[in-house]
């Protein structure tokens, strides 16, 4: 996979985003949960790279990516995907955010309707005053450690997300929390931002076709699979058997394959 994937930074009103894709066709922009870089989409990039130009975007703050001083907000990230889009010449993208991407993805087709011509949401929360209320009061922090001189922060690090990953992958969990690492003294504000964002207001807004989908062991966004179908006219839904937060790295094939099969049914459609 090495030699066809292409790394790439793109200079946007925020700063430089990095970038990497793989093959050519129709594009789709792939957006990564917290606190995550494109590494989430390592193993799906050649699959969906076989029939379009796949772009995984490591989100303003993250990564590889400028990290903004301005506060961090699904609008900000939404319009660093925009811009990404400009600098590298793409008019009209399909969108997959997965989590924090999915809330990330959801703004992008609010705010421009006229570009998105598919839209994936993966374990996307539904963000409205109930959950904002609730995490507000109830939820700990999932990603935010203080740093030890023992080095005993990054094993609560590999605590806080052991739950939601599969214990027969380690590899899976060492790759967030490499990520994590990158970003350790904001590494809990992608969070905060997708609990303040209204989606409420915005969900209306989309009108690209949509796959809503969820790993069927998710038991964080699985809930929310009904709710964010029914704020999109026409959506569709899945459930992936078999995995549950880390839907995209755990069962990359399964995952690409569902994506695959809806934006192949776009095209059909149109054409």
């Amino acid at each position: 996979m090495s030699s066809l994937v292409r790394h790439g930074f793109a200079d946007t009103r925020h700063g430089q985003v990095h970038y990497v894709e793989h093959g050519t066709g129709d594009p789709v922009v792939l957006l990564h949960q917290t606190p995550r870089s494109w590494d989430e989409y390592r193993d799906v990039l050649p699959l969906l790279g076989a029939n379009h130009r796949a772009i995984a975007m490591d989100t303003l703050g993250f990564g590889a990516s400028a990290r903004p001083a301005d506060p961090w907000t699904i609008e900000l990230f939404a319009a660093g995907v925009l811009d990404l889009c400009d600098a590298v010449g793409l008019d009209r993208v399909s969108v997959v955010g997965h989590h924090t991407g999915g809330v990330i993805a959801v703004e992008v087709a609010a705010a421009a309707p006229e570009r998105v011509h598919g839209l994936v949401l993966s374990a996307t929360p539904f963000v409205d005053a109930a959950r904002r209320h609730r995490v507000a009061t109830s939820r700990p922090p999932i990603d935010h450690v203080v740093p030890a001189a023992d080095g005993s922060h990054l094993g609560q690090l590999w605590a806080n997300r052991a739950g939601f990953y599969p214990p027969d992958r380690p590899d899976l969990l060492d790759r967030l929390v490499r990520d994590a690492l990158a970003v350790l003294d904001r590494a809990e504000e992608g969070h905060v931002a997708v609990n303040r964002y209204r989606m409420e207001d915005r969900i209306g807004l989309v009108r690209a076709p949509t796959l809503a989908i969820c790993g069927e062991l998710d038991t964080f966004s699985l809930p929310d699979l009904p709710r964010i179908a029914a704020a999109i006219p026409g959506a569709r839904t899945a459930v992936l058997p078999g995995t549950g937060v880390p839907a995209v790295d755990h069962r990359p094939e399964q995952f690409a394959a569902v994506v695959g099969e809806f934006l192949a049914s776009l095209q059909l459609t149109e054409g």
